[in-house]
């Protein structure tokens, strides 16, 4: 299907999955149907694409997601939830027979535990991808590489459609569960504007042990990277340079999606023609505020909120 042929700000590639968030974990998981309480648990939108596409609208852009779903009940969720939040899901392709992804995320102090069934996330390919509608986009970001093969054999070409039509592209390529950190994603690299990664998966893609070094290497391939750094803040590797901002001091509830809320916020900056330190600064305010509450789309700052916090932590903008 095309899909929308209305011009949209971000076409948003990738996995779309209810996430099962358990917190306060015992210290051990006992098998042998022993029953063990835990702090608490709740059902919320999951995929790192389906939490940067709300993060997105939230903000205020246009955003379309393309996405695999089985035709079942925790396919219906994530399409009713994604719609409450203003995405436009015209590209979803629901399967019959195949279930829903599904996540579950066990989070205990501090840290989290992250176990996926792909289930129908498998099945995204690049012939899914409405040629209309990718012709549409300002913007093609793409999520979680290495849970999606199908689509990464055809990736490259994907984007280097969109940068024929006009639009600018990006890449989270999020972990690899394998722990090869190829599957081909070295080969789309040239065709990616900006890579957006976490410093293991920074160090892990280009083999190095010194994070200026691999963005020196990742940046030879083509993208520039922006690494998430957590509590440490950000930087970016731009033009020959390291860019560096830091975290806001915020009280953490759960930081699941954390890195996607990030990631809308940095290219909210850059679809703006920001510097690339306010485009770092925002990107960190998204981040950071979006840990306040459980789940990862319920503390999404809108625009005022992650300016406002920005701001604060650096002073008045002139």
């Amino acid at each position: 299907m095309d899909g929308s042929t209305d011009a949209i700000d971000l076409l948003v590639i990738g996995d779309a999955n209810p996430d099962v968030v358990v917190q306060g974990m015992p210290h051990d998981i006992q098998y042998g149907q022993v029953e063990q309480l835990v702090e608490t648990g709740c059902l919320t939108i999951g995929g790192s694409a389906a939490i940067f596409a709300c993060a997105a609208t939230r903000l205020g852009l246009r955003t379309a997601l393309v996405a695999v779903l089985g035709d079942d009940p925790a396919g219906r969720f994530m399409l009713d939830e994604l719609r409450a939040h203003d995405v436009d899901v015209s590209g979803c392709r629901t399967v019959p027979h195949v279930p829903t992804g599904t996540t579950v995320c066990l989070v205990r102090h501090g840290d989290r535990a992250i176990l996926t069934s792909q289930g129908a996330i498998l099945l995204l390919s690049e012939e899914m991808v409405g040629r209309a509608l990718l012709r549409s986009a300002r913007h093609v970001h793409v999520s979680s590489f290495f849970l999606l093969p199908n689509l990464s054999r055809g990736l490259r070409g994907l984007l280097d459609e969109a940068r024929a039509a006009g639009a600018g592209t990006s890449l989270d390529t999020n972990w690899d569960p394998s722990q090869r950190w190829n599957g081909g994603v070295h080969a789309a690299l040239p065709a990616v504007d900006v890579l957006l990664v976490n410093e293991t998966e920074a160090l892990a893609l280009s083999g190095g042990s010194q994070i200026e070094t691999a963005v020196a290497t990742l940046a030879a391939q083509g993208p520039m990277p922006v690494i998430k750094r957590g509590a440490d803040g950000a930087l970016a590797y731009s033009k020959g340079r390291i860019v560096r901002t830091y975290a806001l001091p915020v009280t953490v509830a759960d930081a699941i999606g954390a890195g996607d809320s990030f990631n809308a916020g940095f290219l909210y900056g850059r679809l703006n023609e920001w510097p690339i330190e306010r485009c770092l600064a925002l990107g960190v305010a998204c981040g950071s505020l979006s840990t306040r509450a459980v789940g990862g789309t319920t503390a999404q700052p809108t625009l005022a909120e992650a300016v406002a916090a920005m701001e604060a932590a650096s002073g008045p903008r002139r």
